[in-house]
């Protein structure tokens, strides 16, 4: 493998499409940032790819990160990549085929407790004992840096939205593309921060006014299953019109099934919960006539994996 110079980015420009689909059913313009594009499968690399390589030029040989997923892989790829040792704490929900896929850029995968929280305090502790970098997936000032450049490449493909929609897990990519919003001269177009019911962590932090830490958290939405956001999106929620919006998790694995057949691409349930928004015609998007939404991809979708959710909660017959 070829190892990146220290100032090539590792993520690639992803396309802007129209959505003739989702703009008949929304009834608006829908525009698509197609992040699930990525060469590491989402957006994460943008950021990540970033954090990893300024860890390198600071003389780091070793990256430890915590992951539902998504982040890790980006880990493992940018790893590979800059020709650094990885390590990945994962927690028990993630599943055989994410963890397969980060093994497979080289990265050691270790499994440890029931959520993502778990499994980040044991990275910490991990990455402190080694020397090694620490890769948060969500919550770090340079990850928010390396999303602005969705907002950036956006400017440059499309007009000016109407709104904004994209999912919130940790809240990184959503702190991102606001700092990118306001770069662009976009700063007063509203953000739609999507997540699922069974783990609405943002949402229970704005009604709160402080960052909350749920007590449990329930979704086929894995990616986005972080007991608590970072503050920062909170900070945000107070200086940008951002509104906070749930979406079940059958809505999200619906979103998923019908933009494959309207796209002929798969993406995360995590993914799915934007979509649904579009798809469902939820009013927190009521009189936008364009929508950009960010199609933030995943690794942990397949064709059986979409079916296997859609049995479990009760849109297939198990037969």
């Amino acid at each position: 493998m070829k190892l990146m110079t220290a100032t090539a980015p590792l993520h690639v420009q992803t396309p802007m499409l129209e959505s003739r689909d989702l703009s008949r059913v929304a009834g608006k313009e829908v525009f698509l940032k197609m992040e699930c594009f990525q060469n590491a499968g989402s957006y994460k690399i943008r950021g990540i790819g970033l954090f990893c390589s300024r860890a390198r030029d600071e003389g780091k040989s070793r990256l430890v990160a915590s992951s539902a997923g998504n982040a890790g892989y980006a880990v493992a790829y940018a790893g590979n990549r800059l020709g650094m040792e990885v390590t990945v704490v994962v927690p028990e929900t993630t599943s055989a085929e994410a963890k397969e896929r980060i093994a497979s850029e080289g990265a050691r995968v270790e499994v440890f407790g029931a959520v993502w929280d778990d499994a980040d305090a044991h990275g910490r502790k991990l990455a402190e004992a080694s020397g090694a970098a620490y890769v948060h997936p969500f919550d770090h000032p340079t990850l928010w840096e390396g999303y602005r450049t969705i907002a950036r490449e956006a400017r440059t493909q499309m007009a000016r939205p109407d709104a904004v929609v994209l999912s919130v897990g940790g809240g990184g990519m959503m702190c991102g593309v606001l700092e990118g919003l306001r770069e662009v001269g976009w700063g007063d177009v509203p953000l739609v921060a999507v997540e699922p019911e069974g783990a609405a962590s943002f949402g229970a932090a704005l009604r709160s006014g402080h960052v909350v830490t749920l007590d449990r958290i329930s979704t086929v939405a894995t990616s986005l299953a972080t007991r608590r956001v970072t503050a920062e999106a909170v900070a945000w929620a107070g200086r940008h019109d951002v509104r906070a919006v749930t979406v079940s998790d059958v809505q999200a694995v619906s979103a998923c099934r019908r933009f494959a057949d309207d796209h002929r691409v798969l993406v995360e349930p995590a993914c799915g919960a934007t979509l649904a928004t579009l798809y469902d015609g939820h009013p927190a998007l009521e009189g936008a006539r364009s929508v950009m939404a960010v199609v933030c991809g995943g690794i942990g979708v397949s064709m059986a994996r979409l079916a296997q959710w859609e049995r479990d909660l009760g849109l297939l017959s198990a037969a």
